[in-house]
């Protein structure tokens, strides 16, 4: 499922940018002095570039609605599942009994009834279509909805501007090739989460 990817970024394409930022700082303190319509703010000079980082997989682990709402659509998926298993067998059922009949029937019966399954089985597969679109769009739905609250409470967690840059970080699924536990900043923004969805 696409969750599994779930607020994953470009972490080697953000740490070229945090670099890119780092040593044109100087550069871009002078153009601002000299371009006195910039409204573009500098940092000040020595300021230390401040990185932070968010666990992903914790995040996910500990964060109630993520965890009520992924249940709900698992299940849904479940049970479309099985409806859709359940209508294969029916018409498979239905293929053994006419091969069974049509020693015994005539031309005529015999194209009306393939006829009448093939329609079926058409039907069949529209359905599972439409069922699995749906489900699909639930999903993006469900995926959009997650990244949009992460970037909320992100941006309320960070409302003091103490970190230029939070990367996510996902075991296996990510560009950072090493963090420090000092940055880790998952359970701030966990509960910045979890006291969101109670409102």
């Amino acid at each position: 499922m696409y969750t599994r990817q779930l607020f994953v970024k470009n972490g080697l394409f953000l740490a070229a940018v945090a670099g890119v930022f780092a040593s044109c700082q100087q550069a871009n303190q002078k153009n601002a002095a000299s371009a006195n319509n910039s409204s573009v703010q500098q940092p000040a000079s020595g300021a230390v570039l401040k990185l932070a980082y968010v666990d992903i997989d914790s995040l996910e682990a500990h964060y109630d609605y993520f965890k009520e709402k992924k249940a709900a659509l698992e299940k849904e998926k479940e049970q479309a599942q099985n409806e859709i298993g359940a209508r294969e067998r029916q018409l498979q059922n239905e293929l053994q009994v006419l091969q069974q009949r049509a020693p015994t029937m005539t031309q005529a019966e015999g194209e009306a009834a393939q006829m009448g399954l093939q329609k079926k089985a058409q039907q069949h597969e529209q359905n599972r279509q439409n069922l699995y679109a749906q489900l699909q769009t639930k999903e993006a739905q469900f995926n959009e909805d997650l990244q949009k609250r992460l970037d909320e409470s992100v941006k309320k967690f960070n409302a003091d501007n103490r970190y230029a840059f939070i990367f996510s970080y996902r075991s296996g699924a990510t560009n950072i090739l090493y963090k420090d536990e000092a940055y880790n900043v998952t359970n701030e923004v966990i509960k910045e989460l979890n006291a969101a969805a109670k409102k």
